[in-house]
């Protein structure tokens, strides 16, 4: 059965979803996205996938399509129509329609655009993979500078994905300057000597919403953490890896190039953290 999309403030079948060739998301991939994650039926951490859109929007001078009230009740209403679980909720603003192809934005600004579609995930949160863990490969880090702000320019993550899949695993992890910065959807950590040690927030990273959650859930249980880089050397190293994203949650990895990561599974600290997020993200979902 089609999904029931929404485009422009209309809920349409998705065959009949259309936008204008001169959109400027479609032509500069001038635009910002979010995915959010839904449990049993209920958004997960919507408020803080909301903020960082409103600074995503902020750090382009965009407008933004509607109220973040507004953005919730549209979340909601897609959910109820097309029956979702488990699953997400993907979002897209872009700077809209000026009517022609230009390098220079519209002013006065013209409409955004907003999209938003829903994807079934029945059962994700028992992912299998979460029980094995996943093995990544590292691979240069060639992006522009501002990867806080959450945009639609993926051209060269989804290459990074590709490079994973005809490697045989799952994942990649960027190398910047010798320095691991995050994978190519998520946010990298290694655990040393019970310390989990991530990248500190800066504009060479997304800052993710399941990181901040995770974080925050590690240091109520009396975990250590430590945000600094690292190389790829010392994740071969160390203990356990691991990766966070809101499709994924707390993923476990076990491998990474040629180097099996501690006892080449899944280990406890990612474990437990991925109990913990799970546990606490379907109390607090709206």
């Amino acid at each position: 059965m089609s999904r029931t999309v929404y485009v422009n403030g209309d809920y349409l079948p998705e065959e009949e979803a259309r936008i204008s060739i001169f959109d400027r998301g479609f032509l500069m991939a001038d635009g910002v996205y979010e995915v959010t994650t839904v449990l049993g039926g209920k958004l997960v951490d919507f408020d803080g996938h909301a903020k960082r859109l409103e600074r995503s929007l902020k750090e382009l001078e965009m407008d933004a399509p509607c109220t973040m009230d507004e953005l919730l009740a549209i979340h909601r209403a897609l959910i109820e129509k097309n029956a979702i679980t488990d699953g997400t909720v993907y979002l897209q603003v872009t700077r809209g329609n000026p009517g022609d192809r230009d390098f220079a934005w519209p002013e006065p600004p013209v409409k955004p655009t907003l999209v938003m579609f829903t994807t079934a995930k029945p059962g994700f949160a028992d992912s299998p993979l979460s029980k094995t863990g996943i093995e990544v490969i590292t691979v240069p880090d060639i992006r522009w500078g501002r990867r806080d702000i959450k945009t639609v320019q993926l051209l060269y993550p989804s290459m990074a994905k590709m490079m994973a899949k005809k490697a045989g695993v799952s994942d990649a992890w960027f190398v910047e300057d010798g320095l691991v910065t995050e994978g190519y959807s998520n946010n990298a950590y290694i655990v040393k000597n019970g310390q989990i040690i991530t990248r500190a927030l800066s504009n060479d990273i997304l800052h993710g919403i399941t990181r901040a959650a995770v974080l925050r859930f590690a240091r109520e249980a009396q975990m250590e953490v430590v945000e600094r880089s690292f190389t790829p050397e010392e994740a071969y190293g160390a203990d356990e890896a691991f990766c966070t994203s809101a499709s994924s949650f707390v993923m476990p990895i076990v491998k990474i190039d040629a180097a099996t990561i501690g006892a080449g599974t899944p280990g406890p600290v990612a474990t437990r953290l991925r109990e913990i997020y799970i546990d606490e993200m379907r109390k607090s979902a709206i």
